[in-house]
């Protein structure tokens, strides 16, 4: 894992994790200057609400047939 495959992840989605979020803070010592930026731009987007912290629910569950039916088709 890496500061730019978090920091793109968590764009994609709006979502970090505990376990991302603990992962950062043990290795900030070791980053780069570039990491640190990276790092402290995540840290902004997550002050904004931009970025939240919580759980990423995997594509293919989400296509399942059943979430369809019971979830998204009575709305």
């Amino acid at each position: 894992m890496t500061v730019g495959e978090v920091f793109l992840e968590s764009l994609n989605s709006g979502v970090i994790t505990p376990n991302e979020v603990d992962w950062v803070a043990a290795h900030q010592d070791g980053f780069s200057r570039a990491e640190v930026a990276t790092a402290l731009r995540l840290g902004r987007l997550m002050d904004e609400g931009q970025v939240n912290l919580g759980c990423r629910i995997p594509t293919r569950a989400i296509e399942h047939a059943q979430i369809r039916v019971d979830w998204i088709e009575p709305l």
